[in-house]
């Protein structure tokens, strides 16, 4: 079990920002949107990484398998262009697919942009990790975060992941009664 430390994996797939051509925004608004909402103690396991499907695979691999992560989520690399193979690294990758995140996250932002139909995100499991493809935008990374987080904590549970505590005030993670664990709850408020 991943217990110990929680640790949570943030990639950035852009050819321009992982050249340093441009500022990466993505990630650290993942990374921000994170710091709000979790109120369990984590680190952040963080890449900027070019549009290539073995690149974003193999960054996939190493931060499930060998950095740990309960966690990852990505942004970029999720739209029509040729150059935009973050979904197919991600299945790929993943042992079960999660149709319901992207099937959400894709409602949510409909009502902001039409062009969300244009987006091939998706989520899915390898092993105890959870791998959530995020839009590129920080405003969409918030909306499609918002959309789904209630649920990532128990998912995470399910597959044997950390136990994320999750701010209430900021958003509420659902867990059916019997999977709380009240110890943990003291610990959440050090720090």
């Amino acid at each position: 079990m991943q217990n110990s430390e929680i640790k949570i994996g943030f990639i950035t797939v852009s050819d321009r920002a992982s050249r340093g051509e441009y500022e990466d925004l993505g990630g650290p608004a993942m990374q921000a949107w994170m710091a709000l909402a979790l109120t369990s103690e984590w680190t952040a396991v963080a890449k900027v990484i070019a549009d290539e499907q073995n690149l974003i695979e193999s960054t996939l691999i190493e931060m499930a398998d060998i950095e740990g992560c309960s966690l990852i989520v990505t942004t970029g690399g999720t739209g029509p262009a040729k150059r935009d193979v973050t979904p197919e690294a991600t299945a790929n990758v993943c042992d079960k697919i999660l149709d319901g995140f992207a099937e959400q996250m894709r409602a949510v932002s409909l009502q902001y942009v039409p062009t969300a139909i244009l987006s091939r995100q998706i989520a899915g499991t390898r092993g105890s990790t959870l791998i959530i493809n995020l839009p590129g935008k920080p405003s969409a990374i918030s909306e499609c975060l918002e959309a789904v987080f209630p649920a990532v904590p128990y998912c995470i549970d399910l597959i044997d992941g950390s136990y994320l505590e999750t701010d209430d005030e900021f958003i509420k993670a659902f867990r059916p009664k019997h999977a709380i664990k009240p110890a943990h709850a003291h610990k959440s408020q050090q720090g």
